[in-house]
């Protein structure tokens, strides 16, 4: 069979090795199926499928160090979620029978108890009955914080194969970044990051929710399913009609060529695998100094760190060998290609590349290399350069809003309170700090937004409401300016350590503040949190953390001059916008009408994280010629954009763009399609209902709000960028002089300075060309 594309050049910096205990775990794994009933009678697999994929190569390629026991386990677990796969597509994906497959896989959570205490029901089918064995054979040696995060990403790995079932029966491709997200769950990368702990070590409880080991899972399964993509499309999209591809899905948002679309995923991949380079090398060491990690854990930590990329190398090995996948070879020597000589197998065609034992340096060279554009060009941005003024779509708003009637009163509250908090005056002993007068906070207009967002809040609300964009927004231009300029890590995680102080679950005594910024956010937290119980108190003051612990994520980018990883930079930006913390104030008028599971299940998520992604774009829209030439920054959607794929400004705008529109399309088909099946799923009363389609109406009216923002307000004209920059010379630390100080001194832009070409793109995708945006009320940004 013609392969729909060729396979491009893998960005791979671990050899593979091969575990010594492979015999034993092939014999093992094969009588467990057996046992289990996964083959002769099963209709899923004869023994001759089994064979075939051979999952104990994968397992020994990717767990190369583990004993033989051990070894036998993990395989027998990927024995199991494999016949998982298959099962579920035979009997529930083919039907296209969601209804079925729901009730199938609520029992299997039943087969994970926390305690081996409780039991297991009786298995009615081969997966049920694996799942109680493994469980009992795997979690005695494990912690409970294990078993509960493990019986989780599993659970997600099952249950979101109803989200496949239904894309399937919708006939829908995702867009490319709920692919990403969902595909974490279904693709069961972090289920195999749990299973590494096994065989290495256990992630200490005290990090394992922290950002770096967040990361380094989420990059570690990004690479997984994206890297299984490529190999897999074939059988997938030819043979099997799916649609959860993730070269199938930049192929259709792009609207390029299978092989462009195949070429743009490994560049993704690459990227994934160097944000995972670069969290192990630049966050682990701090993390384990701030969180008091004995050298034993930090020794352990590291050790599943090497077990992911052990993993990640051996998994391309195994891909690139089993006939399950297309690889241009199969079985027939595929691994002595890429320099892991096996013996017996067939010799390759010639090639200038070595081939044969003690030949893999010099194909791991090619690989090693293969992303160094890539990584230099994210390390090599310019800072202030000339772009003019900022480009505007016709953006899609399909909601409308209308202003509060409280407005007016509420512009002049926050100047008010700004003015008593003091963030309008320069802080005692802190440098640099005085990044805010009146004129430029009665420009910015935060009380616009806000009146937006909840057009029928009280007067009281309102005020609150503009009050906290206010801290945001401030905090967000204080940061930068006071630490970043100077490159003061240090300082900015003191000063980030204190703000958690000031917002007690308890009705413990708060320090003395010792700046505008602490004393603005205790005096907001005073007015919030009153009527919350401990656990709203505890959700929102954690996205408020969010927020602040981002802004510090930007710091230490901009410390490197790094661009950041597209994947990355999405999930971040949520968390620099602010949007977890503004949506969590719309979600205080609920109250307890609804379970607090809704907000943590995936459509909601899904909902939630499209409306956020449409804002975030929309300000980097707005915000391009602010950031980029004004500030320097780094942190920019449309520059993240130009960065990954090579491309000019025109290219980056379209495809933010399109993907704004792609993630405003899926906001209205979950708010359409899946909600109404989620409220089904918990059996929500009527008041519930209402109250969650009440909340749907202020995520529209939060959008809606957010584009009259950013259309009435003063904050991204070039006018006002240029009236601002007088106040942004006396933020700037004093110039270094000297010999080796030239990198040091910061040049602002000049309206004069030329425009310089940026690269063209390696392909154009083809889009409608980028517009002026059309609204009368803001021609100054066109």
């Amino acid at each position: 069979m013609t392969q729909p594309f060729e396979l491009p050049d893998f960005y791979m910096p671990y050899p593979a090795r091969l575990n010594p205990h492979l015999e034993e775990a092939r014999v093992h794994s094969k009588q467990w199926a057996r046992d289990m009933g996964m083959l002769e009678g099963s209709g899923i697999w004869e023994e001759h499928d089994l064979d075939s994929h051979d999952y104990a190569l994968l397992c020994s390629y990717t767990h190369p160090d583990c004993d033989g026991p051990d070894l036998s386990l993990v395989t027998d677990w990927y024995v199991w979620v494999f016949f998982f796969d298959d099962h579920f597509l035979e009997i529930f994906k083919r039907d296209h029978d969601r209804d079925g497959g729901k009730v199938y896989l609520d029992r299997l959570a039943a087969f994970m108890p926390m305690d081996l205490a409780d039991g297991f029901p009786e298995a009615t089918n081969p997966v049920e009955a694996g799942l109680a064995d493994l469980w009992a054979r795997t979690v005695p040696s494990m912690s409970m914080d294990w078993r509960e995060r493990f019986a989780e990403s599993t659970e997600n790995l099952l249950n979101e194969s109803l989200w496949e079932l239904s894309n399937i029966n919708a006939g829908r491709v995702a867009n490319p970044v709920e692919y990403i997200e969902m595909r974490r769950k279904v693709g069961g990368a972090p289920w195999s990051a749990g299973l590494i702990e096994y065989v290495s070590a256990e992630i200490p409880a005290e990090i394992a929710a922290t950002r770096p080991l967040r990361v380094l899972k989420e990059t570690f399964s990004d690479a997984v399913h994206l890297r299984n993509d490529l190999f897999s499309y074939q059988r997938e999209i030819e043979e099997e009609g799916e649609l959860s591809n993730g070269v199938l899905v930049l192929e259709t948002f792009l609207g390029c060529t299978t092989q462009e679309a195949a070429d743009a995923v490994n560049d993704l991949l690459t990227s994934r695998l160097q944000q995972f380079d670069n969290t192990a090398l630049t966050e682990l060491g701090p993390l384990f100094v701030e969180k008091g990690i004995d050298p034993v854990s930090a020794a352990g930590t590291l050790a599943y760190v090497k077990g992911l990329q052990d993993w990640q190398s051996g998994g391309h090995e195994w891909h690139m060998r089993s006939s399950r996948y297309m690889n241009g070879a199969g079985d027939t020597g595929a691994a002595e290609v890429h320099g892991t000589s096996t013996a017996g197998a067939a010799g390759p065609p010639f090639a200038m590349t070595p081939v044969g034992r003690g030949t893999a340096a010099s194909d791991f060279l090619k690989t090693l290399l293969a992303g160094t554009p890539a990584r230099l060009r994210s390390h090599s941005h310019v800072p202030f350069q000339r772009v003019g003024p900022s480009v505007l779509p016709q953006f899609e708003m399909p909601f409308e809003t209308t202003l509060s009637g409280h407005l007016d009163t509420s512009r002049e509250h926050v100047v008010e309170w700004c003015h008593r908090m003091g963030i309008l005056d320069a802080q005692p002993g802190v440098p640099f700090s005085d990044v805010w007068d009146e004129p430029r906070l009665r420009r910015i207009d935060l009380p616009l937004c806000a009146a937006g967002i909840h057009p029928d809040a009280t007067a009281e609300g309102l005020d609150l409401t503009s009050d906290w964009l206010a801290w945001g927004t401030y905090g967000d231009d204080y940061f930068p300016v006071v630490y970043g300029n100077t490159r003061d890590l240090a300082g900015a995680k003191a000063c980030n350590d204190r703000l958690s102080l000031f917002m007690p679950l308890d009705t413990v005594e708060t320090p003395a503040p010792s700046t505008a910024l602490e004393r603005a956010l205790g005096d907001l937290w005073a007015r919030t949190a009153g009527p919350m119980d401990l656990e709203g108190r505890q959700t929102f003051r954690k996205s408020v953390e969010d927020m602040t612990a981002s802004w510090l994520w930007e710091l230490a980018n901009q410390a490197q001059n790094r661009i950041p990883d597209p994947v990355d930079y999405m999930e971040m930006r949520r968390q620099t916008f602010g949007s977890d913390m503004t949506m969590s104030l719309s979600r205080i008028g609920l109250g307890d009408s609804v379970p607090r599971e809704i907000y943590r299940s995936g459509p909601m998520k899904s909902l939630e994280n499209a409306a956020q992604d449409y804002a975030c774009l929309m300000n980097d829209v707005f915000s391009y010629q602010k950031e980029v030439e004004f500030e320097g920054e780094v942190h920019n959607g449309v520059l993240v954009v130009q960065n990954f794929f090579n491309c000019d400004y025109p290219t980056g705008l379209r495809i933010i763009d399109d993907l704004m529109k792609s993630r405003m399309r899926q906001f209205q088909h979950v708010a359409a399609n899946e909600l109404p099946v989620l409220y089904d799923d918990f059996d929500l009363d009527d008041a519930a209902r209402k109250a969650l389609d009440g909340y749907v109406k202020d995520l529209e009216n939060w959008l809606a709000g957010i584009l009259i923002w950013h259309d009435g307000c003063h904050r991204y004209r070039e006018e006002d960028l240029i009236e601002d920059r007088a106040g942004v010379t006396r933020w700037l630390p004093p110039a270094l002089t000297g010999p080796g100080t030239s990198a040091a001194r910061i040049q602002l832009p000049s309206p004069s300075r030329a425009l310089e070409p940026a690269p063209t793109a390696a392909f154009t995708p083809p889009s409608a060309p980028v517009s002026a945006h059309a609204s009368a009320n803001v021609p100054h940004m066109a």
